[in-house]
């Protein structure tokens, strides 16, 4: 399942650009090699910069993995819920009270990354054991319709993009 099969009504509103973000990509493939990319990357960063912030009240690099880690799962939660045909609305959460709410920068980066892994081998089990039918299935988050496979396809471009900005503002 390629982004490109994604159809308009299967997502919208500020999904569209992490969705975007993700590229022309394979879901299952994309969830895996994303992950081993990401990993490479944060470890050939500097120590001294995973405590860094580039301006005053901005999250630092563990923060924003830490970040990764609880948007992703709330992703992953949605997808489970909307591939079991759930059509309870689920809500919003405000990831600034998430992120003043975690213990992210006296962990280490390891854990944060071991974390990351095992996260993420969960989601690609979940997306392995879903059919066509489930993928396509929609459901409504934050006020917004999305369906199961736009979701994997926003974790991946999310990841994505707070990578960019860790390139652009933390390096």
């Amino acid at each position: 399942m390629n982004s490109s099969q994604l159809l308009e009504n299967e997502y919208s509103g500020g999904f569209a650009t992490y969705i975007k973000e993700a590229g022309e990509v394979n879901l299952i493939e994309e969830l895996e090699i994303s992950l081993h990319d990401f990993i490479r990357f944060v470890q050939n960063i500097p120590m001294d910069k995973f405590d860094y912030r580039y301006a005053e009240g901005k999250w630092t690099i563990k923060d924003i993995i830490q970040h990764l880690i609880d948007c992703e799962r709330i992703f992953a939660y949605r997808a489970l819920r909307f591939s079991r045909n759930d059509k309870t609305p689920l809500a919003s959460f405000e990831e600034d009270d998430y992120a003043n709410s975690t213990n992210s920068n006296s962990r280490s980066i390891q854990d944060l990354l071991t974390e990351l892994s095992a996260l993420r081998h969960s989601t690609l089990l979940l997306y392995k054991s879903l059919s066509e039918e489930q993928l396509k299935r929609i459901g409504t988050a934050s006020n917004i319709q999305i369906s199961v496979r736009a979701l994997g396809f926003v974790i991946i471009g999310h990841q994505k993009h707070h990578q960019n900005v860790f390139q652009e503002r933390y390096l």
